[in-house]
């Protein structure tokens, strides 16, 4: 049955208050998960609310603090979805756009599997699930060069990670989304300056002509963390309408 396919697990989520981490943490909350859904914006977190969903204030780039929440939930399934997006090219990329996109995006997504997995492998095995990008090293795109170095070497985490410790149980996947209707994109939208002239080029980049819904990022996200895909380690996982072909 749908809601059994995550029984007993438990499930913790980045950046849950909005887009994706949001409907993955309400559709694996849905699948029978107990979920502890996080974000930097405490605020974002007062209408998550549900059957097995319990919140928390988190800042992924206080180390101690990201680690001292994964110890405490101790979860099955480690959903890594934070993720901060730049602008331009190598030419316009600062040293501070560089420390901040690797903080969140790289960084602390290794930090939280250095705390999830020594309880993974004692208790036999766990899903860990990053969030990458088809802007990584799957494929460029104008004016994403930071980005696109940090979602390439999630890519590289990811398939490291899942060649450490397969063989305690271990599974570690990536999630390469194209462009997915969110809050945090609309804000980006807006602050071309054209609103519509932004979000028009969003769309056309997408083959299908229309950005993805996070909710089926979010069925990916369940599909993974399940016992469906017992057999799947160490590999990106392209769901982009398209964008790549």
């Amino acid at each position: 049955m749908p809601h059994e396919r995550l029984a007993g697990k438990r499930a913790l989520v980045t950046a849950a208050g909005q887009g994706i981490g949001r409907a993955a943490a309400e559709a694996m909350a849905a699948a029978g998960a107990t979920v502890l859904a996080s974000d930097i914006n405490d605020a974002a977190l007062d209408d998550l609310t549900g059957p097995g969903i319990t919140t928390s204030a988190l800042d992924v780039t206080d180390s101690a603090a990201l680690r001292g929440v994964v110890a405490r939930f101790a979860p099955d399934i480690l959903f890594n979805c934070a993720g901060l997006v730049h602008a331009g090219t190598v030419l316009d990329a600062a040293d501070q756009d560089w420390a901040a996109a690797f903080a969140v995006n790289v960084t602390a997504q290794a930090v939280a599997i250095q705390a999830a997995l020594p309880t993974m492998i004692e208790q036999g095995g766990g899903a860990i699930i990053n969030m990458a990008s088809v802007v990584s090293s799957v494929m460029g795109v104008p004016n994403r060069c930071v980005y696109g170095a940090t979602k390439a070497a999630v890519i590289g985490l990811t398939k490291s990670v899942a060649a450490d410790f397969i063989t305690q149980g271990i599974r570690c996947n990536c999630i390469c989304p194209g462009t997915v209707d969110s809050p945090s994109l609309h804000e980006r939208l807006r602050a071309t300056g054209d609103y519509e002239a932004a979000l028009a080029g969003f769309i056309a980049r997408q083959k299908m002509g229309r950005l993805a819904r996070p909710a089926e990022i979010a069925g990916l996200v369940v599909y993974l963390a399940s016992d469906e895909s017992a057999y799947v380690t160490g590999q990106e996982f392209i769901i982009d309408g398209g964008m790549s072909l």
